[in-house]
């Protein structure tokens, strides 16, 4: 049995007016909702967030055809702008390494900072470099000027040789620590030979 053509016609304008309806509704429900996503969205600070993160990160890096340091981190954000930095929150570990890839010096914190434009890293936070003769250096912070090669403290420091604990606030050193000075040393322990 057919209905008759305008019956039909009837029929499906009434399905269309009643979605219409439903979709007005929940258009301005979203449309009401989205104005407090906004409003949150605009507290963000997007000039803080990291344009890349990554995890597990490893980077080698070379000079003149030689690796130079290996850097590897749990956790590396990436920031750009006008003045780019990367971070490493969850801490760092370098190795520098000789002309025959040997490592002559490891430096562990953690956390570290590398501002691009500088040259320079900051590491923070249970700081420990140990040099190639074994000589370990523990701070809360340390510099490290890749321009100048030199890696600098002005907090307290601890270095612990074989037959040595020097202490004294502030340092200044070569970035492959055989060649450091405590600023204001403040007492030398030896350590006796069982």
């Amino acid at each position: 049995m057919s209905l008759p053509r305008r019956v039909l016609t009837s029929i499906k304008l009434r399905m269309y007016y009643r979605p219409s309806r439903a979709y007005v509704f929940l258009l301005s429900l979203f449309l009401i909702a989205c104005e407090n996503e906004i409003e949150e969205v605009s507290k963000l600070d997007f000039e803080h967030t990291p344009d890349q993160t990554a995890w597990d990160v490893e980077v080698l890096y070379s000079t003149k055809a030689n690796v130079a340091f290996q850097l590897n981190a749990p956790l590396f954000k990436q920031f750009g702008g006008e003045e780019p930095y990367n971070e490493m929150p969850e801490g760092v570990h370098v190795q520098f390494f000789d002309s025959l890839l040997q490592v002559t010096t490891e430096l562990t914190s953690n956390y570290a900072i590398h501002i691009e434009k500088e040259g320079r890293m900051e590491a923070k936070e249970d700081v420990v470099v140990t040099n190639i003769k074994g000589e370990k250096l523990n701070t809360e912070q340390l510099v490290w000027d890749q321009k100048s090669g030199k890696i600098t403290s002005d907090v307290f420091v601890k270095i612990t040789t074989e037959d040595q604990v020097l202490m004294g606030e502030g340092l200044i050193a070569n970035e492959d620590f055989t060649n450091y000075r405590i600023l204001k040393p403040r007492g030398t322990i030896n350590i006796a030979d069982d």
